[in-house]
């Protein structure tokens, strides 16, 4: 991250603006040349939290004085002070915060490890594929994102936002788990700042962003219109929301499947891999085959964990949703696409009197 963008990131918590305390920086190859970026260090909030930055990325989760207590220890003398005072005045948060982030930050940061950058496909789609969908679900085109800042919440493996943003003003990519890491590390766009941090406790500031996408997202926390109500206050006036979601399927193979998954989601993540290697990959294999659809094993096997592993996953209707964005004072809602197992829909927010 460049030492700039800091001015841009919120305490989750309390909402307060973070100070940087710099331990090391790193000089960073961009489009335009190389530039100095901030490394390592740690971001306080005015009031007890703080977050360490590893490998240029801010993880500014609830629980990441925990998640990276090594880090913190070895650059914090009061670590163990700090630690305590959080654990003491905020005890049902953190609880609640580990408790529903665990599995959701293991399973989706084992999928994508899985991943190949180099050679595989996201979603069955290539670099242009991917590009154009995003266009498609978001109603926008290319020219018109030109002035846009743009929060992709929950990017996954973040290869998306790599394409996005030669096009738009500012993109910050940001997901729950590490699987951004491999992304940031390619990244050489000046404009495109990826952070850990999670939907229902965005780092960021209100009303700030012209798109805010969350594709494939919210059906993955514990409440997803709770998560909506959220994540949309980042979006500014007249400003749109974009969101992906599962919708319901009358169909007994769907429905055999969904109640199969709360069978295996209880097992450790490991043993679930192997059990899923051996049961669903290979009708999977067989009848993607058959269909033509060209996917290597890989491919096959991150959408099987996609659809799998997740301790949570939702279905909700098109007309539910649409009721969201209207309590919300949404206008101009859509659907902008409507696939076999989901949707996207979009809403612009108005202006408030």
């Amino acid at each position: 991250m460049f030492e700039k963008d800091v001015s841009l990131l919120r305490c989750p918590v309390s909402g307060y603006a973070l100070r940087l305390q710099v331990i090391s920086t790193a000089s960073k190859n961009f489009v335009g040349g190389a530039h100095e970026i901030v490394e390592q260090g740690i971001l306080f909030a005015e009031k007890d939290w703080f977050y360490p930055i590893i490998n240029g990325i801010p993880r500014l989760l609830v629980e990441s004085f925990l998640d990276y207590a090594g880090f913190l220890s070895e650059h914090l003398n009061d670590y163990a002070e700090r630690k305590s005072l959080l654990e003491k005045k905020y005890a049902d948060l953190i609880k609640y915060a580990v408790r529903k982030n665990k599995r959701t930050k293991e399973s989706f940061a084992f999928e994508w490890s899985k991943f190949n950058y180099e050679k595989d496909k996201t979603w069955n789609a290539d670099r242009i594929q991917m590009f154009d969908r995003f266009l498609k679900e978001t109603d926008e085109t290319a020219d018109n994102l030109k002035d846009k800042i743009i929060l992709d919440a929950g990017c996954g493996n973040g290869l998306l936002d790599l394409l996005i943003a030669p096009h738009c003003s500012q993109i910050v990519a940001m997901d729950l788990t590490t699987g951004i890491e491999k992304a940031a590390v390619k990244n050489e766009f000046k404009n495109l700042f990826f952070v850990q941090g999670d939907v229902q406790f965005p780092p960021l500031p209100k009303l700030h962003f012209d798109i805010v996408q969350c594709s494939g997202i919210l059906m993955h926390t514990d409440n997803t219109k709770s998560s909506f109500s959220v994540i949309e206050q980042y979006v500014k006036n007249r400003g749109k929301l974009s969101v992906w979601l599962y919708h319901p399927r009358k169909s007994l193979i769907h429905n055999f499947l969904n109640r199969f998954r709360k069978c295996t989601t209880v097992l450790p993540l490991k043993l679930q891999y192997y059990f899923l290697l051996v049961t669903i990959f290979p009708v999977s294999f067989v009848v993607k085959k058959i269909k033509g659809r060209k996917q290597n094993s890989r491919e096959m096997m991150v959408d099987i964990l996609d659809g799998f592993t997740p301790e949570f996953r939702c279905e909700h209707t098109h007309e539910e949703t649409v009721d969201w964005f209207v309590e919300k004072n949404y206008h101009n809602i859509k659907i902008t696409t409507n696939e076999l197992f989901g949707f996207n829909i979009t809403g612009v927010k108005s202006m408030e009197i």
